[in-house]
């Protein structure tokens, strides 16, 4: 009789578990989503008001070139080679 009792109440726990996580975690989400959003958004307006140039001005980025690290010269040269059926 006891395990009968056991088994009910832990099936009648988890059943509230799962109804209540699915009421909340939907608004829980909803919040995490929202505060996202608004975060973005300002950092996103912030960005456009200091990119902000006039029509027509250019602008060039130079990045000088990044010397080689390891071995990319030594590993050999590409062939070329075609599939024979």
């Amino acid at each position: 009789m006891g395990i009968i009792k056991f088994l009910f109440i832990a099936i009648m726990v988890l059943w509230i578990i799962r109804v209540l996580l699915r009421l909340v975690f939907p608004m829980v989400l909803k919040s995490m989503f929202g505060k996202m959003q608004q975060q973005s958004g300002y950092a996103g307006q912030q960005q456009k008001q200091q990119s902000r140039k006039p029509e027509g001005s250019i602008s060039i980025d130079y990045v000088p070139p990044q010397p080689k690290h390891g071995n990319a010269d030594k590993l050999g040269d590409f062939v070329e080679y075609e599939d024979v059926k």
